[in-house]
């Protein structure tokens, strides 16, 4: 079996206040082989990307209060040096921010940005990087890209600016990509193309790419393995058919629930929202965070923090239901939705 690529244990990033600790992430745990796709999903603020800034080093020991470790290629990256991180940041390990339409620098050109990326990581010279550039803008689906590269991020559509993202982050031929909420902002047409986008990239450069979203329809077809965060810990962890098929948690079911499907427009039923607002991460329920919020709570959910168990291979829930109620719950309410 494949050593993992990207090994978190235990991850802990909490951020001193003056009214509190914020347990942004508290505890997670995953890992990574080389070349899958892991979805990540959860409301905002539930530490989806807060999670991987610190994989990125993008949150370190000044900011926050970081424990754990986060294992990429043998190596700690929590004990790396400032210097040393710089260096796996963006040539081992790129990220696509969340917003394309702030993430390019207005005042500057985009092949320039996307030329200086390179420049960065590689001895080469202005000319070199600029057709580096360019060919990375080919490979990203932008047309007549050697015009496209002498031109501002102004004169891109919102679908161009993401593909332009993506290139940077390629460039170097990373051999992690983190896609932050890749899709947002955009249309469903152009989501679609840079999701499809990705997977080709994906084949093409023999990276592993986490996808991080609060939508579950957006990683539908596109993950190999997906972990639902709730609160800062994940509450849920699976391959795409545990999570589709047979979930075992309330947030999940409450996730699913609240996908429109295009399949039934005819339909007159309401999609079923969650119920109530996610916690303070200075005040997090005692017990299971999501009881405030469940259908299902019984007494030990507002006292015991349940653990993320095993139901069946790698399939883990934190939810203190049993699972024969787990599993008669999707299907006689989740299922029957769908």
């Amino acid at each position: 079996m494949a050593e993992p690529l990207l090994e978190v244990k235990n991850l802990t990033v909490h951020f001193p206040t003056d009214d509190g600790l914020v347990k942004a992430v508290d505890g997670v745990s995953f890992s990574l082989l080389p070349g899958e796709t892991l979805g990540v999903v959860g409301e905002s603020g539930s530490g989806k990307s807060v999670s991987f800034l610190t994989v990125m080093g993008l949150i370190n020991a000044k900011q926050a209060v970081i424990e754990g470790q986060i294992i990429f290629q043998g190596q700690d990256l929590l004990t790396l040096p400032v210097d040393e991180m710089r260096n796996v940041r963006g040539e081992k390990i790129s990220m696509i921010f969340q917003d394309p339409m702030t993430s390019l620098h207005p005042y500057y050109k985009t092949g320039d940005q996307i030329a200086e990326a390179i420049r960065v990581h590689q001895r080469v010279s202005k000319q070199e990087a600029h057709e580096q550039a360019v060919e990375m803008l080919r490979r990203v689906g932008i047309p007549r890209p050697d015009e496209r590269a002498d031109q501002y991020p102004h004169e891109f559509s919102g679908g161009m600016r993401q593909r332009a993202m993506i290139a940077m982050a390629l460039s170097l031929n990373p051999d992690l990509l983190i896609a932050d909420e890749p899709t947002t902002a955009l249309d469903v047409t152009v989501q679609a193309q840079i999701l499809d986008l990705l997977d080709r990239l994906k084949q093409e450069f023999n990276a592993a790419i986490v996808i991080v979203t609060h939508d579950l329809g957006v990683v539908a077809e596109h993950c190999d393995h997906i972990q639902v965060m709730y609160a800062g810990k994940i509450v849920e962890a699976g391959d795409r058919r545990d999570i589709y098929y047979g979930a075992h948690h309330p947030y999940t079911w409450g996730l699913l629930a609240s996908i429109p499907r295009l399949d039934e427009s005819d339909t007159k039923e309401r999609l079923q929202p969650i119920r109530g607002l996610p916690p303070s991460l200075i005040f997090v329920p005692p017990g299971c965070a999501f009881h405030p919020r469940c259908p299902h709570v019984f007494d030990r959910c507002r006292t015991d923090v349940p653990e993320l168990l095993p139901a069946d291979g790698h399939h883990a829930s934190r939810c203190h239901l049993s699972l024969s109620d787990k599993e008669r719950i999707f299907q006689e309410e989740v299922m029957a939705r769908s």
